[in-house]
């Protein structure tokens, strides 16, 4: 039999996309792994999402992930979205199944294993607060959820997009779920075990950015995660170590996330450590 030189081809949709690390981190999970696939990062306007979908079915893609503004905008276009990525109502990875392509969301799973295994914190039984009502929040606060968290309060500056993201996750998790209004500085109350900011304050380029929030009420051993990767180090993330308490960078949601996508895709474990070093090396840390 002769050499077969085609690849397997994955990637992202997204605008931008330019400064998104998770090819580096991906490609060299394949190459760990003795795998000849692909990681295609890919600039795509809003107008042309319905375009790229109905290419990356004519390239016989084996999945997609989804960032900002797509992983809404998709959904429509899928063969299938699974139900928490429907409870969610957004999806970040899709995986080809056959001829059929299956709509997922990662980022809130890939945030719990992070709370789980780097934290070393069980979500359930915990009260959380989140800030923010976005994509992300969605996914991290429907996860805690459905993890068992006996009490999620979202912090949210629009109330009217809080209070139908709580209204939702009500509906359809069962949990107890609260909303408060965001108005000047938020204290976070003292009987909080996990805080979670969940929206893009922090990120570059506004690297100094810092939620305005008061810290000084928090508990001992409050943990203290941010989704923002990019720097690692967000002044949440400064100010909370300062203080004494175990924090989770956005690094931590990031690689998981994309381990559960490399697993969805290929089938085969992840090398974890590979991906872990490969993009801390790329983003300086």
């Amino acid at each position: 039999m002769g050499a077969n030189y085609q690849a397997e081809l994955v990637g992202v949709f997204g605008q931008p996309v330019a400064e998104n690390p998770t090819g580096v981190m991906q490609e060299a999970a394949f190459a760990a792994a003795g795998l000849n696939w692909r990681y295609l990062t890919i600039e795509v306007p809003p107008d042309r999402l319905a375009d790229a979908v109905r290419g990356m079915r004519a390239f016989g893609m084996q999945g997609i992930n989804l960032t900002i503004p797509h992983k809404v905008a998709v959904m429509p276009y899928l063969d299938e979205v699974a139900p928490d990525a429907q409870i969610i109502g957004a999806v970040n990875t899709v995986r080809r199944e056959g001829d059929r392509y299956i709509g997922e969301n990662t980022d809130g799973k890939g945030f719990l294993r992070g709370v789980r295994e780097d934290a070393g914190v069980d979500p359930a039984g915990k009260r959380v607060v989140m800030l923010g009502a976005g994509g992300a929040a969605r996914a991290v606060a429907t996860e805690l959820a459905l993890a068992g968290a006996s009490r999620i309060v979202v912090v949210n500056r629009t109330v009217q997009r809080g209070a139908a993201m709580v209204e939702d996750l009500r509906a359809n998790t069962g949990a107890d779920v609260q909303f408060a209004a965001w108005e000047g500085t938020y204290t976070v109350p003292a009987d909080t075990d996990i805080f979670v900011n969940a929206t893009s304050i922090g990120l570059y380029p506004d690297v100094d950015a810092m939620p305005d929030v008061d810290l000084g009420a928090a508990r001992d051993g409050m943990l203290v995660c941010d989704v923002v990767f990019n720097p690692p180090r967000t002044p949440l993330v400064k100010a909370a170590k300062a203080r004494g308490l175990p924090v989770l960078d956005g690094l931590s949601m990031l690689v998981y996330q994309g381990v559960i996508g490399f697993e969805l895709w290929t089938g085969q474990p992840a090398p974890e450590a590979v991906m872990k070093q490969v993009l801390r090396e790329a983003l300086g840390v």
